[in-house]
């Protein structure tokens, strides 16, 4: 595991949203960002490393930097990249041009490519970053060495900006880490801390032209910028940018929920009434965003010397018991949460902008003021997330289906930034489990695969020595959950389903064997099941599988980590069939026949030891003493049982109260198992859980039933594929999408209808029940061709409209 000091993730943001402008001959990454200099991909780059004289490597800091630039003349091209650790911002000019860098880890330490053209003039220019340093406060999803900035210039035209001796920097004092309420959460919170800023205390004006920084620091020069794969030693090692940029839309506070010791405008959040808070006044002010959202506060005040602000931010009100209820609700309801502080220093229109997003739907503004009045000129946030675009449609005659797609892609997006995570309020780490169901989310809804890809690539570089992939990374802190390892594979299998990009997927057999090559060492030659196996066995946050605080662990199984676990052995089972269709596809058929072998013997011994004649179903163990729908859905999902006997199984399975259910994240396998026996009619019936989320209030669907943690959490969101891939029911018949199935699932529907997109172009399908039969209009892009299932009957599919009559 590589070292850490400092944070990753998360940004800042002053106005409106960030453009790169620039021409389409500078395009063509993955990133949508200008293609770095083919000598910067090979070669060490003339910048060096920066930072403060005095900064030390693991401890809180913020830094500002200024390099003062003389031009001749307007560039009409001007590239650099940019990369720090853990957070920087850049301006040019005073304006605001980009924050980064993406997330990873120093073996590929990411920067960003811009062509600041648009933001020089002739004369002198200014670039101005902001750089923190989390320290030992840093986010786990922080994997740096140091508090530390780089900007290298494209062409010997641009490389006047390097970073190196001509650069200034100072410490930031305005700024110290802010706590808030954190401890009072009693729950794990691994985000980075709040920002306390001390407006006295700031250089007003440092990124513009004509302050006066002579007082500030040459910089303490570290070493070069090194291209990925340079030298002996690994130093942040540097890889281009392979993601777009984030998203920085403005968004508006919808209400006024209640306010104390002030009264508040009419046209306060609509930022033309301000709020004056007089001098001598405690106030209280809780605003409602209307849903949840990750935004980067925007705080614009005058006067209010002596003046304390802090913003606190949650998902949900809580009540006396700590628990959150109905999310509309406030009477007897407290704000308790992350947050922010700002100390006014009386000067005008003064800018209060964390250099974090912060997820929320409520804020509350708490206000002292001293001997002068604050005068609150205005409170709106700026939303951020990963530049997904809603490109599916879907509808039907349940307009509930219509909230639960709204919800769910709200929460989707919300679980997406430069990597995707579980969850933004508490975790905000990319983690196997979550990340499998958010993929598929993304290629159905936006067709954008580039997360994915990203998140594939990430995992196979976190595995250990011993094969198995870390369960979430980037992280500091290493986590192994050995199942997550299983669904690193699944969705290698997914990606090969739906793209053709079979050089990707050859890249990462080495990874894959590795992980299927740790569990066959732990098959018990005396059972033929998997024996006992380190590290954390996670299935699912089943109630019976409560969190043991004596063990440290939740949410496993009996058996699961000591061994002769059904759910366990079945899961490795499935897990291996679709790695086997994944290597014959590749070449590789001696694995693959390999694989199979070891699948056939895995669902022969859970079939022998696991299968109770008396119940009917799989036991968790051999011992037959517990019994949940997870080994069930794995014995379908495995085809330890087919056919006819599939369908019985589960289709009891899914019912039976008296086993340890499913929940929200697990139905995911559940609807699986379902469709596999020929029962996905049932899905629609069974989105119970989503109807009582919408019920509570909440915007975005939550990590499990109340009381829950989180009120966002990505694998919650799978109804927003499931419509489209179950439902209307459109999915690939060959890798890579190069043919298509459509086979709806249309449950107490008489009408449903989407749009999808394709690596071809678009996917619309239009159903109507009719009679005992279905009518169907449906458009292939060019040159795809499919087939359409209902009712016992195939119908071959063309490229272009059609329709298609089933009696």
């Amino acid at each position: 595991m590589l070292p850490r000091c400092l944070r990753r993730l998360g940004a800042i943001v002053l106005l409106g949203v960030v453009s790169l402008p620039g021409s389409a001959s500078a395009r063509g990454t993955a990133s949508g960002l200008p293609v770095p200099a083919p000598e910067l991909l090979a070669q060490r780059w003339s910048a060096r490393w920066i930072t403060h004289p005095a900064a030390p490597k693991a401890e809180y800091g913020v830094y500002l930097f200024r390099r003062e630039l003389t031009l001749a003349a307007k560039p009409a091209r001007f590239v650099v990249h940019v990369t720090g650790d853990a957070r920087y911002r850049l301006w040019v000019n005073g304006r605001p041009v980009g924050y980064g860098p993406q997330a990873s880890d120093p073996a590929e330490w990411r920067y960003e490519s811009y062509d600041l053209a648009p933001w020089l003039t002739a004369g002198t220019n200014v670039l101005a970053v902001r750089l923190v340093g989390y320290g030992d406060l840093a986010p786990y999803a922080s994997m740096g060495l140091r508090t530390a900035f780089l900007l290298q210039g494209d062409t010997a035209a641009e490389r006047a900006a390097d970073t190196g001796p001509d650069w200034k920097v100072t410490r930031a004092e305005a700024y110290a880490p802010f706590r808030a309420d954190r401890d009072d959460l009693h729950t794990f919170v691994v985000v980075g801390p709040g920002d306390r800023f001390e407006a006295a205390r700031h250089p007003w004006g440092w990124e513009q032209a004509g302050f006066e920084a002579s007082a500030w620091s040459a910089p303490r020069l570290l070493g070069p910028g090194l291209p990925h794969g340079w030298g002996t030693d690994v130093d942040y090692w540097l890889k281009p940018r392979s993601i777009p940029l984030l998203e920085e839309t403005p968004e508006r506070l919808a209400r006024v929920v209640r306010a104390t010791g002030v009264t508040v405008p009419a046209d306060f959040l609509a930022g033309t009434g301000p709020l004056t808070v007089p001098a001598g006044t405690t106030a209280a002010v809780l605003l409602d965003q209307g849903h949840l959202t990750n935004s980067f506060p925007q705080l614009t005040v005058s006067g209010g010397r002596g003046a304390t602000v802090t913003l606190r931010y949650a998902e949900g009100l809580f009540d006396a018991k700590k628990q959150k209820g109905h999310r509309d609700e406030h009477e007897g309801r407290v704000m308790l949460g992350l947050g922010d502080q700002f100390r006014p220093d009386g000067g005008a229109r003064r800018l209060f902008a964390p250099m974090d997003f912060r997820t929320y739907r409520y804020v509350q503004l708490d206000i002292t003021t001293g001997t002068e009045p604050l005068v609150i000129e205005d409170l709106s946030g700026v939303f951020t997330g990963y530049p997904f675009k809603e490109n599916a449609t879907f509808r039907s005659d349940d307009p509930e289906l219509a909230r639960i797609w709204t919800v769910g892609w709200r929460t989707a997006r919300l679980c997406a930034i430069d990597t995707y995570v579980d969850c933004p309020y508490y975790e905000q780490l990319q983690y196997v489990g979550d990340t499998r169901i958010q993929a598929l989310i993304s290629l159905y809804v936006s067709g954008d695969d580039r997360l994915m890809r990203n998140a594939l690539e990430l995992y196979d570089r976190s595995r250990i020595p011993e094969g198995l992939t870390q369960s979430r990374y980037p992280s500091y802190s290493p986590q192994l959950i050995n199942t997550f390892s299983l669904f690193w594979v699944d969705m290698l299998h997914d990606y090969w389903r739906h793209r053709s990009d079979d050089a990707f997927l050859r890249a990462r057999l080495t990874g894959l064997q590795a992980v299927l090559a740790w569990f066959e060492a732990k098959i018990d030659p005396a059972t033929g099941l998997v024996g006992p196996v380190p590290y954390w066995t996670f299935v699912d946050w089943a109630d019976e599988w409560a969190w043991n605080s004596g063990l440290g662990i939740g949410g496993e199984a009996p058996g699961a980590h000591t061994g002769g676990s059904s759910i366990v052995t079945l899961q490795y089972a499935g897990t291996l069939r679709r790695a086997a269709e994944l290597c014959r596809s590749l070449g590789r058929p001696e694995l693959a026949t390999h694989y199979e072998q070891v699948a056939t013997g895995l669902r022969a011994a859970v079939n022998q030891h696991c299968w109770d004649p008396v119940r009917r179903v799989y036991a968790d163990t051999p011992a037959k003493q517990t019994y949940s729908q997870h080994a069930n859905v794995f014995a379908v999902l495995a085809g330890a049982v087919t056919a006819e006997a599939a369908g019985e199984l589960i289709g009891r399975v899914a019912d039976d109260k008296s086993l340890v259910q499913a929940t929200t994240y697990f139905r995911f396998y559940l609807l699986r198992a379902l469709k596999e026996a020929g029962l996905g009619d049932r899905y629609l019936a069974g989105l119970g859980q989503w109807h009582a989320m919408l019920a509570r209030g909440l915007t975005t669907f939550a990590e499990k039933p109340d009381p829950t943690r989180s009120d966002c959490h990505a694998w919650s969101a799978s109804p927003v594929y499931e419509f489209l891939a179950t439902v209307v029911g459109v999915e690939p018949a060959s890798p890579g999408f190069a043919t298509v199935r459509i086979a709806p699932h249309l449950g107490h529907l008489q009408e449903a209808a989407a749009t999808i997109p394709h690596p071809r172009g678009e996917i619309a399908v239009s159903l109507r029940r009719a009679g005992a039969g279905l009518q169907a209009e449906v458009t292939l892009p060019e040159g795809v061709t499919g087939e359409f299932l209902w009712d016992g009957k195939t119908v071959a599919l063309r490229a272009g409209a059609q329709t298609v009559q089933v009696p």
